[in-house]
Protein backbone atom coordinates (compact mmCIF):
# COMPACT_ATOMS: atom_id res chain seq x y z
CA UNK A 1 0.00 0.00 0.00
CA UNK A 2 1.65 3.29 -0.52
CA UNK A 3 1.42 6.69 1.46
CA UNK A 4 -2.24 9.08 0.66
CA UNK A 5 -0.99 12.14 1.56
CA UNK A 6 -3.97 14.72 3.12
CA UNK A 7 -1.99 17.85 1.65
CA UNK A 8 -0.59 16.30 -1.80
CA UNK A 9 -2.08 18.78 -4.16
CA UNK A 10 -0.49 19.94 -7.71
CA UNK A 11 0.71 23.37 -5.56
CA UNK A 12 2.35 20.88 -3.08
CA UNK A 13 3.71 18.67 -5.38
CA UNK A 14 5.62 21.55 -7.32
CA UNK A 15 6.88 23.40 -4.19
CA UNK A 16 8.27 19.74 -3.19
CA UNK A 17 9.62 19.43 -6.67
CA UNK A 18 11.70 22.65 -5.88
CA UNK A 19 12.92 21.98 -2.21
CA UNK A 20 14.00 18.70 -3.66
CA UNK A 21 16.45 20.93 -6.36
CA UNK A 22 18.22 22.99 -3.49
CA UNK A 23 21.75 21.31 -3.14
CA UNK A 24 23.09 23.00 0.18
CA UNK A 25 22.37 25.00 3.36
CA UNK A 26 22.84 27.93 1.49
CA UNK A 27 20.54 27.32 -1.23
CA UNK A 28 18.30 26.32 1.47
CA UNK A 29 18.71 29.59 3.48
CA UNK A 30 18.18 31.60 0.38
CA UNK A 31 15.20 29.89 -0.81
CA UNK A 32 13.07 29.83 2.87
CA UNK A 33 14.16 33.52 3.30
CA UNK A 34 12.32 34.50 0.08
CA UNK A 35 9.47 32.01 0.63
CA UNK A 36 8.63 32.10 4.26
CA UNK A 37 8.76 35.70 6.72
CA UNK A 38 11.18 34.76 9.33
CA UNK A 39 8.91 33.92 12.10
CA UNK A 40 7.63 31.01 9.66
CA UNK A 41 11.18 30.03 9.58
CA UNK A 42 11.87 30.31 13.00
CA UNK A 43 8.62 28.74 13.84
CA UNK A 44 9.19 25.35 11.77
CA UNK A 45 13.15 25.13 13.56
CA UNK A 46 11.56 25.09 17.15
CA UNK A 47 8.96 22.52 16.05
CA UNK A 48 12.07 20.66 14.96
CA UNK A 49 14.02 21.34 17.78
CA UNK A 50 10.99 19.79 19.83
CA UNK A 51 11.27 16.33 18.02
CA UNK A 52 14.61 16.12 18.71
CA UNK A 53 14.11 16.45 22.28
CA UNK A 54 10.65 14.33 22.55
CA UNK A 55 12.95 11.43 21.13
CA UNK A 56 15.65 12.37 23.09
CA UNK A 57 13.01 11.52 26.26
CA UNK A 58 12.62 15.28 27.44
CA UNK A 59 9.84 15.98 29.28
CA UNK A 60 7.21 18.75 28.57
CA UNK A 61 8.75 20.93 31.23
CA UNK A 62 12.02 20.70 29.83
CA UNK A 63 11.37 21.27 26.62
CA UNK A 64 9.64 24.33 27.10
CA UNK A 65 11.90 25.88 29.34
CA UNK A 66 14.24 25.18 26.53
CA UNK A 67 12.34 25.87 23.46
CA UNK A 68 9.94 28.26 24.49
CA UNK A 69 7.36 25.99 22.59
CA UNK A 70 4.08 26.13 24.72
CA UNK A 71 2.91 22.23 26.01
CA UNK A 72 0.27 22.45 23.09
CA UNK A 73 2.54 22.99 20.63
CA UNK A 74 4.74 20.13 22.11
CA UNK A 75 1.82 18.07 22.55
CA UNK A 76 0.71 18.50 18.82
CA UNK A 77 4.38 17.44 18.01
CA UNK A 78 4.66 14.61 20.14
CA UNK A 79 0.99 13.40 18.57
CA UNK A 80 2.31 13.86 15.06
CA UNK A 81 5.82 12.02 16.14
CA UNK A 82 3.34 8.96 17.32
CA UNK A 83 0.42 8.81 15.26
CA UNK A 84 1.05 11.13 12.17
CA UNK A 85 2.00 10.46 8.73
CA UNK A 86 6.24 9.27 9.84
CA UNK A 87 7.85 12.04 8.66
CA UNK A 88 9.55 13.13 11.42
CA UNK A 89 10.66 9.30 11.75
CA UNK A 90 11.92 9.55 8.35
CA UNK A 91 14.37 12.37 8.84
CA UNK A 92 15.48 11.32 12.65
CA UNK A 93 16.44 7.98 11.44
CA UNK A 94 18.38 9.65 8.87
CA UNK A 95 20.17 12.39 10.86
CA UNK A 96 21.18 9.89 13.96
CA UNK A 97 18.31 11.19 16.27
CA UNK A 98 16.43 7.83 16.24
CA UNK A 99 17.21 4.25 16.17
CA UNK A 100 15.81 1.22 13.54
CA UNK A 101 13.09 0.18 15.16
Amino acid sequence: MTYQSKIQSENTDALFDAILTLKDKEECSRFFEDICTVKEIQSIAQRFQVVKLLVGKKTYNEIEKETGASTATISRINRALNYGADGYKLVLKRMKYLKDE
